[in-house]
């Protein structure tokens, strides 16, 4: 494979940025020399935090960024279980901000989102958000005011558990993923709302199309690219923004910035992986070092040993390896849709860098991967096949610029009646299952151990017991065109909240009708996933959900009060995948 365009731009653009440091045409602060070792750290229960601008240059291009205290990305934040830990956040940006503290339990004005569950930090202003930690493990925080979280205003937190950590390390790192576009936020969704795959540059070609022929035959190949046409989608599309804008940081670092975290032969160390970025789900591995899965989304899992897993935004992994006889390993974070990477070293000292692997082949759904009813005689798509069999393609209407959504084939899942004749609704899905043990498009049969949401298993039982009084079942919709995306068909601006009385114990019902991955993130109300027998299988705060799948878990009413609940990719929530969930007194309606 040859050098990918990606690649070039990081080392140029650190070429660049050395000349431009050097004749004083780029802020000392930002790239006096590539970050290495443990970020800042903040400890305590007390902090004072300032959001601001920060001058930086990380693809050999000046730009501005959002920062927390000047940093990209925030300060590392150090509380212990059991502490009331109090931050006054001061905002000197021109406009409003906030901070939400992802995955954490605490009341709803401490949450931080405007709108919602508070008015939001002013220009100038100030707010002070006290609260007692009640958990432990690894966690971040981010703005939920408009695009601030994609210009860098996010960092890590990490609790340190009330009894003694049952798992034993000589060290640790935060490795804390994102992507960063030299674009303003506000234009790269002008752009995908004109033309949605504006930065999809790898669509399929003649060269694609002779290739597939080669291996399917004519008529199977013809059958699948008009099955596509007939939906007006495009099988490449894996990712709304790309490589084409994208640089892919670990801790704020371009791959060429190589940040280092130390390690000793021999030992024991936890890494714990964020995935801080707005819309890039990435696919992480060591090459050298399995990595043993001890913690999702901060609480702790049965250990799962692997070489590579996916993390969806906003979710976070801690995994614990054991370092090995070489001086350096690389840690190597691809985007899904395989157009960059982010990477950084596990080395003895400074400056060493361990071979960096290739990005794999690009990837191209299928309709199976989509959740589409199957061909007749054909085989869904298995980790030992992947290719084997193609759905058939949602009808269409008579206009198919009209984005009527059709209603599901006799036998197959139903659905709600918003989508029914929904402009904001262009396909649904007609066969979707948990797809619970499938790794992702990309990570079937690829030769390594991927983890899948099946091996997730916590330490601890359902700590509620009860059975859910109650089904909320919803659909996670859109239309590709005009990028919309929204809940049920409809958008935030149009819906009413989901209301749960204090208490109560509800199961939800999502199901993905969209071509596209979603990761799920209700705010202040754990999420208890469930196999698929309907048992309690393991406790997060974001729940991924791919093409065409239905997954279900239960969630406690235990936190009164009004709590936003979306897609966490910035730009889906932004254009209308999002729902409020009040937790009140009373009956439900």
């Amino acid at each position: 494979m040859s050098v990918h365009p990606s690649r070039r731009r990081f080392v140029k653009g650190l070429a660049a940025t050395t000349v431009l440091a050097s004749a004083g045409l780029v802020h000392r602060e930002a790239w006096a020399a590539p970050l290495r070792g443990p970020q800042r750290e903040l400890s305590g229960t007390r902090f004072d935090l300032t959001i601001g601008e920060t001058s930086v240059n990380l693809t050999g291009r000046g730009r501005v960024a959002q920062t927390i205290d000047g940093s990209l990305p925030g300060p590392l934040l150090r509380w212990r279980e059991g502490d009331t830990v109090t931050l006054r956040v001061a905002n000197t940006l021109r406009e409003p901000t906030s901070i939400h503290w992802h995955g954490l339990v605490l009341p709803a004005n401490m949450d931080g989102v405007p709108g919602v569950s508070f008015d939001g930090i002013p220009a100038g202003g100030a707010y002070e958000y006290r609260f007692t930690v009640k958990q432990s493990g690894t966690y971040w925080y981010h703005s939920h005011s408009g695009f601030q979280e994609q210009r860098g205003v996010a960092g890590p937190i990490v609790i340190a558990p009330r009894e003694p950590d049952p798992i034993a390390v000589d060290r640790e790192h935060v490795v804390m993923l994102s992507d960063w576009t030299d674009e303003d936020p506000a234009r790269v969704l002008a752009k995908l709302k004109k033309q949605p795959d504006y930065y999809n540059w790898r669509q399929r070609t003649l060269g694609t199309f002779l290739a597939d022929v080669r291996r399917d035959g004519l008529s199977a190949t013809l059958a699948e690219r008009h099955r596509w046409g007939t939906m007006r989608m495009s099988a490449a599309d894996l990712a709304d923004v790309t490589g084409a804008t994208y640089t892919y940081l670990v801790n704020g670092q371009p791959p060429a910035g190589n940040w280092t975290g130390l390690v000793a032969p021999g030992e024991r160390v936890r890494l714990r992986l964020i995935n801080g970025s707005g819309m890039t789900y990435f696919d992480v591995r060591i090459p050298g070092l399995p990595m043993t899965v001890v913690a999702a989304d901060g609480q702790p899992v049965q250990p799962v040993t692997v070489d590579e897993l996916r993390i969806a935004v906003a979710e976070t992994y801690d995994v614990v390896v054991t370092a090995g006889a070489r001086e350096a390993y690389t840690i190597f974070a691809q985007a899904m849709d395989r157009t960059g990477y982010a990477a950084a070293t596990l080395a003895v000292r400074d400056g060493l860098q361990a071979p960096v692997p290739e990005v794999d082949p690009r990837l191209v759904l299928s309709m199976a991967d989509m959740g589409h009813a199957m061909d007749h005689g054909a085989q869904a798509p298995t980790a030992a096949d992947p290719h084997a069999g193609h759905a058939m393609p949602v009808p269409q209407p008579e206009d198919p610029h009209a984005g009527h959504a059709m209603a599901a084939p006799t036998g197959g899942v139903g659905h709600p009646d918003t989508e029914n004749g929904n402009p904001l609704v262009d396909m649904q899905a007609a066969a979707p299952t948990s797809k619970l043990d499938d790794p992702g498009i990309g990570l079937r049969a690829n030769g390594r151990r991927v983890l899948t949401y099946a091996d997730l298993k916590s330490t601890f039982a359902d700590r509620d017991g009860r059975e859910p009084a109650r089904t909320i079942e919803l659909h996670l919709t859109g239309h590709m065109e005009r990028f919309a995306w929204s809940f049920n068909g409809v958008k935030f601006s149009a819906a009413e909240p989901i209301r749960l009385v204090y208490g109560e114990r509800v199961r939800v019902v999502l199901v993905n009708d969209t071509m596209m991955t979603h990761p799920i993130h209700l705010h202040g109300l754990w999420s208890d996933l469930e196999d698929d027998a309907g048992r309690f299988q393991v406790r997060k705060h974001t729940i991924d959900m791919p093409p065409g799948s239905r997954r279900t878990y239960r969630v406690t009413a235990d936190a009164l009060g009004r709590w936003a609940y979306h897609c966490h990719l910035l730009f889906h929530m932004e254009t209308g995948m999002m729902r409020e969930v009040h937790v009140g007194e009373g009956r439900t309606s």
